[in-house]
């Protein structure tokens, strides 16, 4: 995978400014160049049902069906304790499966405002996006909506441009995205994509908007007292599960009394 973004053609539909905040439909956002072979070059493996490689998000996707049934929660967090534990990752794949349950709406919203990592993941130029959005430089949220060609899964991307991302994620604005969700009465998921807990206070702001979180961490990398620590920050909203990513066998690492501050200052850079 490059380090530039590739620029890929989108066409993009009339889409008038709306009051009310009505979430746009997949037909009302942009499509953008897309195939098998691109979404495995890219890491994207959920998508296809019969990759090895998508099982693991399946079965993700099968708890998240079975909440949505029986607790009614549409509106999940993808969270990590620390940067570079395939947070974004997970949730692009997780999204991509969710995608291909008949009768479902999948929304992908990136909301690391600061270091959006989405629209990298599936190689789409961000001319406008979710911080354009909540700083008011965007009137809808339908503005920049995409889609990739063939699937049902729609993407609100935002770029990696500093911000004032608490102040932005706590705003009115960010109060009537929400509501324009849960207005959705179409069968639907969202998943939105966070920072890292201890980065800044986003996440703790967001997940109390949110019906629950899922928690993404590293074997051998996150600690026990790293995973504590976050859940405890969190616990003003439901824990959907924690994702143990990269696990290859045994018992996850512990190094406990690990501090927070390693790494964090170059996380924003």
């Amino acid at each position: 995978m490059t380090d530039m973004l590739k620029a890929i053609p989108m066409t993009k539909p009339e889409f008038a400014p709306f009051a009310g905040e009505t979430f746009p439909t997949l037909d009302q956002s942009g499509e953008f160049a897309w195939s098998t072979a691109e979404a495995k070059q890219r890491g994207i493996y959920g998508f296809d049902s019969r990759d090895v490689r998508s099982r693991p998000f399946n079965m993700l996707r099968s708890r998240l069906l079975k909440l949505q049934r029986h607790k009614g929660w549409r509106l999940f967090g993808i969270v990590s304790a620390t940067p570079a534990v395939g947070k974004s990752f997970c949730a692009t794949n997780l999204a991509a499966a969710l995608s291909r349950t008949p009768g479902l709406d999948t929304y992908l919203v990136d909301l690391d405002l600061r270091r959006g990592s989405i629209a990298y993941n599936f190689g789409i130029p961000v001319e406008r996006g979710m911080r354009d959005y909540l700083e008011g430089e965007v009137d809808s949220l339908g503005a920049f909506a995409c889609h990739p060609q063939g699937e049902r899964l729609m993407i609100l991307p935002t770029d990696r441009a500093p911000a004032h991302s608490a102040e932005l994620l706590a705003s009115s604005r960010m109060e009537r995205a929400i509501a324009s969700m849960r207005a959705v009465t179409a069968p639907s998921i969202f998943l939105c994509d966070l920072p890292p807990v201890f980065a800044n206070d986003d996440a703790t702001i967001v997940t109390t908007k949110l019906d629950a979180f899922i928690m993404v961490v590293e074997e051998g990398r996150t600690t026990k007292k790293q995973v504590k620590d976050a859940l405890h920050v969190l616990d003003q909203a439901p824990c959907a599960g924690v994702v143990l990513n990269r696990f290859d066998g045994g018992l996850l690492a512990d190094s406990y009394g690990y501090g927070y501050g390693a790494g964090y200052a170059d996380y924003y850079k």
